[in-house]
């Protein structure tokens, strides 16, 4: 009997270190969405993968779901099929992610790099990864904790942003709501 009260001590505080690790805030139901007064997204101009330039300018007419993400973050790993299942399909909006070499325990670029390229496709073929050295876009859209997600409208505003984990089934509602 002491040997499972030890065991189910050891997951609970095993969960809440996970938890932590993946961000500041623990996302609460009240503070799970919130809405945006209609201000403009920063408008980033970033390299993917490959070295090839992708700015949010470009984008102008069309909704862009932004995921900041980081390859530490259990969560962010956890749903990272999911979310490449999400960018595959025609759902009205743009599916980027975005991750921060050298900013919140981020590895450089190039170390990051190595790590993706090396996922399996089932993970990663449809993804559009931006990479956001040093954080310096992450802090405009204030990223405090990792995943945190950006619904961005047909018009350039910044219509909501939601702390933690999103399932597809979410954004893919979140966006009927945004124009």
């Amino acid at each position: 009997m002491m040997k499972i009260k030890w065991l189910l001590a050891s997951v609970i505080v095993l969960s809440l270190f996970v938890l932590a690790a993946c961000g500041d805030k623990v996302a609460t139901k009240t503070t799970q969405s919130a809405l945006n007064s209609g201000q403009a997204a920063p408008m980033f101009a970033l390299k993917d993968l490959k070295g090839n330039k992708v700015e949010l300018a470009s984008l102008a007419g069309e909704k862009v779901y932004v995921k900041y993400w980081a390859s530490w973050c259990s969560i962010c790993l956890g749903g990272l099929e999911e979310l490449n299942e999400l960018a595959g399909q025609d759902n009205g909006f743009k599916v980027i992610t975005i991750v921060s070499p050298n900013y919140k325990g981020e590895q450089s670029s190039k170390e990051f790099t190595e790590w993706f390229n090396g996922l399996h496709d089932e993970q990663k073929s449809n993804l559009t990864v931006l990479l956001d050295e040093d954080g310096k876009w992450a802090q405009k859209f204030g990223v405090r904790g990792y995943p945190s997600s950006y619904y961005i409208g047909s018009d350039g505003i910044l219509a909501k942003s939601v702390p933690g984990h999103n399932f597809n089934d979410a954004i893919i509602t979140n966006f009927k709501k945004i124009s």
